[in-house]
Parts: structure tokens; sequence; C-alpha cells
């Protein structure tokens, strides 16, 4: 499939490796299909293009790059809204926000994204009563970076 980006140009994205969205991003409810776009230059970033309209892309990263022990609890039902089997093949994103200066970019740490890599299946979660904001400056956090964290997704008891 040919998926149109206005910053990206025109995408070759094969059918399985588009994500669809069980529950939209905040603020962009319309959008319900997108694409995650890897490009080398551009690690450890990574696009969410939207495939609905080619003028919405978002920056996501993993957050234990920044943040190593980013720690969710999710609820069982959120996890059955993906139809996850197994809880690894869920990965986790959060978007980046880049002002004018750059060094107040900012990665949002209460809102993830999941994202079932079995069958493109995808939500944004808003964690309540959360030590997590809006708006983490990623300088602030700099000094926790280590590769290759991976984000512990739990689901917890009812």
């Amino acid at each position: 499939m040919i998926v149109q980006s206005s910053r990206l140009g025109a995408l070759e994205v094969p059918e399985d490796k588009l994500i669809r969205m069980a529950r939209p991003i905040l603020g962009f409810e319309q959008l319900t299909t997108f694409c995650l776009i890897e490009q080398e230059s551009f690690h450890p970033f990574f696009w969410l293009q939207s495939v609905d309209d080619p003028d919405i892309s978002f920056i996501v990263v993993n957050p234990t790059l920044f943040c190593p022990d980013y720690h969710i609890e999710v609820h069982p039902n959120e996890i059955a809204e993906l139809k996850v089997r197994e809880v690894r093949l869920v990965e986790t994103y959060v978007i980046v926000t880049i002002p004018e200066n750059s060094v107040d970019m900012s990665i949002n740490l209460q809102g993830p994204i999941l994202i079932n890599t079995e069958n493109g299946k995808a939500k944004q979660l808003v964690l309540v009563n959360s030590e997590y904001h809006v708006q983490h400056l990623i300088s602030d956090l700099m000094d926790r970076i280590e590769n290759g964290g991976t984000v512990k997704v739990e689901e917890v008891a009812v």
C-alpha cells in the first residue's frame, strides 16, 4: 500500500504493517490507521504517520531510552482490547514534542501508545494516578539513558 506523507513523501507500507487504533490518540479521534516509519538517520526516533491524513505524523520513541525504569500497570481489559496473546508482543512508544528550542524537547510518559505487534491493534492509554506527566524534558532525563531497555507492561489483578 502507498501511504502519502507531507513530511516523508510516498511510502510503501505492507498491509500487515498498518496500525489500527482501538482507542485513538487524544485530540485525533478521527484518525484510525497509522504506520510506524523507521529511518536510520532519525534513530532512535520513529515517525507514527497517519494513513488517513498525510499532514499528520507524530515523532515517537521507546520511553526506556530516556527513562529506563519506565513502568506501567495495565488493567487486563486494556490488554484484551488489543487482543494480545502474550504481553511480550506489545511495543510501547511515547510521543515526542520538539518545540522551536530543541533543548526543551519532551516526551509524554502519561499517554503511552501500546501496539500489539502481532495484529497491528493499538491504543493510547492515559495513565491516571501515575507519577508520569505529559511533559518530561529529555534534557532532564539524559543522564538516565540506557541502550536496549524494554518497557515493563504488566496486567494488574482485578
